[in-house]
């Protein structure tokens, strides 16, 4: 009996442990996702305890309201804590090469989110640490913004196939990480 629990909740892991950009998540991953969220939604308290002594380092060359925000409060309301680094000025890799960053902040935390101005730094720290990196918001995509676009889509109308969007605004992130997912 636990030896098939153990391989039922192996095969309800992402095929992922980091997220740089939206054609990392196959549809199976975005259905875990989705699921979890939907568990977690209806029952916070079931998982209050679920990131208990984790550590989250929020990287941000960007100023953003709702972004960090979200993610302090989800670390902070599953008992983890988010370590907040402003990197205004000067950016990413300009005082310390990216890698020495990725190779620090791996002994000191468990994972890192990241909102850059280059993809490629993004990618750089993913390549050069062994905790989860996730893509907060780059030049090229916003995963995490067309995660909870779709999330929130699939809610309101119970599934996603067969809907149609029209996404006015820039051409850039946003719209790169709804249409990657989208597809």
């Amino acid at each position: 009996m636990t030896a098939s629990l153990n391989l039922a909740e192996k095969q309800k892991r992402l095929s992922v442990t980091d997220l740089l950009a939206d054609t990392d998540l196959s549809p199976r991953d975005l259905s875990l996702i989705f699921e979890l969220t939907e568990r977690v939604k209806a029952s916070p308290q079931a998982y209050a305890q679920a990131l208990r002594g984790k550590q989250l380092a929020l990287i941000f060359e960007k100023p953003s309201l709702r972004t960090r925000v979200t993610f302090e409060v989800g670390m902070t309301s599953m008992s983890g804590f988010a370590v907040y680094l402003g990197h205004e000025k000067p950016r990413l890799g300009e005082r310390e090469a990216v890698r020495d960053i990725a190779r620090n902040l791996e002994r000191w935390v468990d994972g890192v989110v990241a909102r850059t101005f280059l993809h490629e730094s993004v990618v750089e720290l993913a390549n050069n640490a062994s905790i989860p990196i996730v893509n907060a918001l780059t030049d090229l995509f916003h995963p995490c913004q067309a995660l909870a676009d779709f999330y929130t889509l699939r809610e309101k109308f119970g599934m996603l196939a067969g809907l149609k969007l029209a996404f006015v605004g820039y051409g850039y992130n946003v719209c790169h990480s709804l249409m990657i997912t989208g597809a």
